[in-house]
């Protein structure tokens, strides 16, 4: 007995092509009556296949992935800086940042997303990029996530591994950041590659006027996007916090996870104004012994104006801040390598670390396609790092804990939405470098493809 012919491709994306298919006023009949009748077989060829198609597609039953958006980020900047390399990997400290003198392929981001079924949707980013100084090529799944859709009561839960849900520039991907690299306190807390990891948030939009969210995570502690907590041994022998040294640690319990919660609402001052607002908390445990903790907390707000006859969104203004602070409650430590020590002596006492800081920027999109602004940096802290192979204790020479103030004005244009040049140029006082240090960075940006939008 025959089987039944497939419908073609073509066929079933007929009845979404026609329906997209901009409303006209009607066509003189003299003149389009063949476009019409071709029409109407092309739908008759439609509804036919549509027939044909088993009963579980008909139903929109689950069935395999439909990939929506699709799309390949390409960013590279280039430079010079009075700071030599080796310094500038410290200044930095972003994965994602312009990182050494000459050029640098700061990352090809592939970006993938589609409906799973009317239940959930799924998203994936893969990031490549050229290792600065070495040039060894680095691939790595920055996101890959469940989110789900229809869930009662304003609820939202994802799963997967993503950034976590911290402040406002954590959870951005870096061709949506407006300068060339993330801001230093990020850098200090988060690592180079922002506070990431397995795990799942749950949201919960408040039945309110305005927006109101709040949101809760839970994620893995280890790893190393977690810098401030369990990390692993390749981030303490790159950046160690306070100077202290790793430990491995075990998920023995709950108390062995990071946790994380988030308050965020938004008012509209006018027609041509709104303010945004946040606190943000993330707890968990630290790598320096087993029962040591660490806790980051902030707060951050962006106050926009766009006029009402805005063209393609331009001119506007906008500011934008983040504070944040991180208590690091370090265990007691033995440094095998301290001659002066002996037996079970305690070189490095337990103590908690205590560093602050945040950024504040202006953007200003003066005319369509352009924009100029200037970003503040600051950071600091209070209790000393400590300083192995000297054994002593200094904070001012911790590249990722000494007071720090830095400056970036930037001037951007977008020739369209697909592409974006920015003009950088940082002025950095770093306590452990002894002086001032002066960057330009010039950075291109391409986009093929519709990138789906990100946190805003």
């Amino acid at each position: 007995m025959p089987h039944p012919r497939a419908p073609s491709p073509i066929c079933l994306l007929l009845p979404f092509v026609l329906a997209a298919t901009p409303a006209q006023d009607p066509p003189a009949p003299s003149r389009h009556r063949s476009l019409e009748a071709a029409r109407a077989e092309l739908a008759a060829a439609a509804q036919a296949a549509a027939a044909q198609a088993p009963p579980a597609a008909a139903a929109g039953a689950a069935g395999p992935l439909r990939l929506v958006d699709v799309s390949l980020d390409l960013m590279a900047a280039f430079g010079a800086s009075t700071a030599r390399d080796s310094e500038l990997l410290e200044l930095q400290g972003g994965g994602h940042d312009p990182r050494q003198r000459g050029f640098t392929m700061e990352q090809a981001e592939l970006s993938l997303v589609g409906a799973v079924d009317p239940w959930f949707r799924a998203s994936m980013y893969m990031v490549a990029l050229l290792e600065p100084g070495t040039g060894e090529s680095v691939v790595e799944l920055e996101e890959a996530f469940l989110t789900t859709q229809r869930l009662p009561f304003g609820l939202q839960l994802q799963a997967g591994t993503f950034l976590c849900d911290f402040g406002r520039a954590n959870a951005r991907h870096p061709h949506s950041w407006d300068w060339l690299d993330q801001p230093v306190v990020n850098t200090r807390f988060f690592g180079g590659d922002g506070l990431r990891g397995p795990g799942a948030r749950l949201a919960w939009l408040l039945p309110s006027e305005r927006f109101a969210e709040l949101t809760f995570g839970v994620h893995n502690a280890h790893g190393e996007t977690m810098a401030s907590f369990l990390a692993n041994d390749e981030v303490y022998a790159e950046r160690p916090v306070g100077g202290r040294f790793f430990t491995e640690r075990e998920v023995r319990s709950a108390a062995d996870l990071l946790y994380t919660a988030r308050a965020a609402t938004s008012f509209d001052l006018s027609d041509t104004q709104d303010l945004g607002v946040g606190a943000s908390v993330a707890a968990g445990p630290n790598a320096t012994g087993p029962d040591a903790t660490t806790v980051v907390y902030g707060a951050d707000f962006v106050w926009r104006w766009r006029p009402l006859g805005a063209d393609q969104g331009y001119p506007f203004v906008e500011i934008e801040g983040e504070i944040m602070a991180r208590d690091f409650a370090a265990s007691e430590q033995i440094d095998e390598g301290d001659p002066t020590v002996t037996g079970d002596e305690v070189s490095l006492p337990g103590t908690t670390l205590r560093d602050h800081g945040g950024y504040l920027q202006c953007l200003w999109g003066f005319a369509t396609g352009w924009a100029v602004g200037v970003r503040v940096d600051a950071a600091s802290g209070s209790g000393a790092s400590y300083v192995a192979g000297a054994q002593t204790f200094a904070r001012d020479s911790d590249p990722f804990r000494g007071d720090r103030l830095g400056i970036s004005p930037m001037l951007a244009w977008k020739p369209s939405e697909f592409s974006r040049l920015r003009v950088q140029y940082d002025y950095d006082d770093s306590d452990h470098l002894g002086e001032a240090s002066h960057s330009l960075w010039i950075g291109f940006e391409v986009l093929i493809g519709a990138h789906p939008p990100h946190a805003y």
